[in-house]
């Protein structure tokens, strides 16, 4: 019997997919069957990602450089997967950044380049890929919120905005698309120790940080994979305008 899990025959477009998360997400896509396209700004870490993945799948992996504060990259990301692929099934909008300000220091530029990155290419990227999941009847967006959306910290202003933003589309794509078959969810990761956190956050903090969650610890990325893959599959098709929180359960503790 075939797993409500299972991913053969859909391809899956997932954004900032040469390490942490996306990554991960890419390999356990492909580990259940699915062909994967990935994109991030750097060529070097795309080509890795992807001849690893293929090796231990041998799945399709394709990738695309773009940088995604950058909308005429998104377009030129749109061109790339259409020319790659016949057809996106699934699209993961994973990749951000941060750029932590106080709020009376805060950066137009700075403000501009995280909006687009964490928020306006989801929104733009969901736009060119609907109409064709439409006609098949079928599809899946998940947008990469954050815990940071829920409970914010100091300096934080942008990133929570444009997190709690996407969790807003998301629900409000979801009643658009859902009579088409399509649904629209958030995951919402809490203490992942990728490259980001690695280089914003001190010693100290990270180990403040691990020991406020429940497990007293940091998320291996790994672990997001199969909540990503519940919202990806047939496994959560009664889903859609959700926001599903990984974290630990850092936001349990009000310690």
């Amino acid at each position: 019997m075939k797993s409500r899990f299972d991913l053969t025959g859909r391809t899956a477009l997932i954004t900032g997919g040469s390490k942490g998360l996306g990554k991960a997400m890419a390999l356990g896509f492909a580990e259940h069957g699915a062909d994967v396209m990935i994109c991030s700004r750097n060529a070097g870490e795309l080509e890795a990602a992807a001849a690893e993945i293929r090796e231990a799948t041998g799945r399709r992996i394709e990738f695309a450089v773009a940088d995604l504060s950058n909308r005429q990259d998104v377009e030129s990301l749109v061109a790339a997967t259409n020319e790659k692929f016949e057809a996106i099934d699934i699209v993961v909008n994973n990749a951000g950044s941060n750029n932590p300000q106080l709020v009376d220091s805060i950066e137009d530029d700075a403000w501009d380049e995280i909006v687009q990155l964490n928020l306006s290419s989801c929104m733009a990227l969901t736009r060119a890929f609907v109409p064709a999941m439409k006609q098949r009847g079928w599809g899946r967006v998940i947008h990469i919120s954050s815990i940071v959306a829920l409970a914010a910290a100091p300096a934080r202003s942008v990133y929570a905005a444009t997190k709690a933003g996407l969790i807003g589309m998301a629900r409000a794509q979801a009643l658009e698309l859902g009579t088409s078959g399509i649904t629209v969810n958030c995951l919402a990761p809490g203490p992942f120790l990728t490259d980001l956190p690695a280089a914003k956050l001190t010693a100290e903090q990270r180990e403040l940080i691990g020991n406020r969650t429940a497990l007293k610890r940091w998320g291996d990325t790994a672990e997001l994979i199969g909540p990503a893959l519940l919202l990806a599959s047939e496994a959560g098709s009664y889903m859609t305008g959700s926001v599903v929180v990984v974290d630990g359960g850092i936001l349990a503790n009000l310690g």
